[in-house]
C-alpha cells in the first residue's frame, strides 16, 4: 500500500494497493498525488528507506517536480509518526479483515477505509476535525461555531464548569524530525544581524 499524508491536515491525499512494491509503482503513484492534489505538488516528501521510494526514478521525478525529498533514518521505525498514526487506525479499525482474500478485496476496504478516514475520523492531533475539514480550510469555521456552543453551554450552566471551557486547537506548525530550538533561534538571530 502506498499513501500519500499531507502531514499538516493528516489528510490521505491519494492511497494505491498493488501486489508488489517497485520503482515504477512509486513513480506512478507519486505523479498520481500530485495530479489528484489538484496539481499541487507538495515541498517536501518524507518517506521510509525502502527501495523504491530510495530509488532513481523517484528520485528523478521528485528532482523534476521541484520536491525535496527526505528519507526516514535507518531502522528508527518512528521518523515518520504520522504515517505510523494512520496504518495504526488503519491496522485496529474494527473493520480490519486482517488478511484480505484478493487484490480487489483490499481495495475496496481501502477505498472505504479512506473516505472514512479523511471525512468522518475525529483526529486528536488536529483538534477532533476531520483531515478533510483541516485540508480544505472549513475547521476554522467549525472552531468557531464550537467555541460559541462552548460558551453557550458554560453562559446556560456556569457551575459545570472550574474555568471557561475551549475547543482543543488547531495546529500552528507540524514537523518531521523538527530541529532544535537552538538551532532555530541562532539562525534567527543571524538573519536579523545581517538585516
Amino acid at each position: 500500500m502506498f499513501v500519500m499524508l499531507d502531514i499538516f491536515s493528516r489528510k490521505a491525499i491519494h492511497w494505491q494497493v498493488h501486489a508488489t512494491e517497485n520503482a515504477d509503482l512509486a513513480t506512478a503513484f507519486i505523479d498520481a498525488a500530485v495530479i489528484r492534489n489538484s496539481g499541487i505538488a507538495p515541498d517536501a516528501i518524507h518517506a521510509g528507506r525502502g527501495t523504491s521510494m530510495t530509488s532513481k526514478p523517484v528520485a528523478v521525478l521528485l528532482s523534476g517536480l521541484h520536491i525535496s525529498q527526505s528519507h526516514s533514518r535507518p531502522h528508527v521505525s518512528n521518523d515518520n509518526p504520522f504515517s505510523e498514526a494512520q496504518f495504526k487506525t488503519l491496522k485496529y479499525c474494527p473493520a480490519f479483515p486482517g488478511q484480505f482474500g484478493s487484490l480487489p478485496g483490499a481495495r475496496a476496504f481501502s477505498e472505504v477505509f479512506f473516505t472514512y478516514y479523511n471525512n468522518e475520523h475525529r483526529h486528536s492531533g488536529i483538534g477532533l476535525h476531520t483531515p478533510a475539514s483541516v485540508h480544505d480550510g472549513t475547521a476554522t469555521q467549525i472552531q468557531a461555531r464550537r467555541a460559541l456552543v462552548l460558551q453557550a453551554a458554560c453562559a446556560a450552566s456556569p457551575g459545570r464548569f472550574r474555568r471557561p471551557p475551549a475547543p482543543p486547537p488547531l495546529p500552528a506548525r507540524v514537523w518531521i524530525n523538527q530541529p532544535p530550538a537552538t538551532i532555530e533561534t541562532t539562525v534567527t538571530s543571524h538573519k536579523n544581524q545581517a538585516a
